[in-house]
């Protein structure tokens, strides 16, 4: 079974080479594949030059910034070309433990959240608004949604390839963030089977974050967009 692990990246050149690390070190069937979306920073670069030493690192260098969510698609569709049979999807900052990868990936279902609000998980250093945000923004999507998922917007993930395909993965429509919110409602309806597991969530290790306000405000307006239909209009 081979494994990657698909990691968007934005400005995050002091974070690849620690990650790209501690990733490979986790188990020797892994593959990482980064998808830059033209940083700034050179983050494209740095990763081509650990790509040149490590043949199990890829890199997929898009021309610009698009969402989350497109890049994603673009890394799964990669991914799969290169041929992946599970698929972990992570963030570049360490606050997603690479220590956690294998854990997800050795769970036995299509679909594994690492969930920060399962028995067991935390999110330790924010600060109680930010918690109290969090966590009313979950039971929010629960209500409007449906989904019985404790951790709704989790973003630390292994899928099954033939998870992915089943609900079509290509056609999302959330360019950012709520692209993580589509994707468990589309498995949550497609009748896959889903497991949250804990995991520790924490404060970004270097960089910058690029989460903001308006970014809760999407999701809120996707969750109600999925509950009276479908799929996104």
């Amino acid at each position: 079974m081979k494994t990657f692990v698909v990691i968007p990246t934005y400005d995050e050149r002091e974070n690849v080479l620690p990650m790209a690390e501690a990733i490979l070190a986790q188990d020797r069937r892994i593959e990482l594949l980064f998808v830059d979306d033209n940083s700034p920073d050179g983050t494209g670069a740095a990763i081509d030059e650990i790509a040149a030493r490590d043949s199990r690192v890829h890199c997929l260098h898009r021309e610009k910034k698009e969402g989350l969510g497109r890049a994603y698609v673009a890394g799964f569709r990669r991914a799969i070309e290169l041929g992946a049979d599970r698929i972990v999807q992570m963030d570049c900052d360490f606050s997603h433990n690479p220590a956690d990868v294998m854990r997800l990936v050795g769970e036995d279902a299509d679909l594994v959240i690492g969930s920060r609000y399962v028995a067991g998980g935390g999110t330790p250093g924010w600060p109680l608004k930010r918690r109290l945000v969090s966590r009313a923004g979950g039971v929010f999507i629960r209500a409007v949604t449906g989904m019985p998922l404790r951790d709704p917007t989790g973003g630390f993930k292994c899928w099954r390839v033939e998870a992915l395909k089943a609900i079509d993965f290509e056609t999302a429509e959330s360019a950012g963030y709520s692209f993580q919110l589509e994707m468990n409602h589309r498995a949550w309806r497609g009748g896959l089977s889903i497991r949250e597991v804990p995991i520790v969530f924490s404060e970004r290790a270097a960089g910058y974050s690029k989460i903001t306000a308006a970014i809760a405000v999407e999701s809120f307006k996707i969750a109600l967009k999925l509950r009276f239909a479908n799929k996104i209009q």
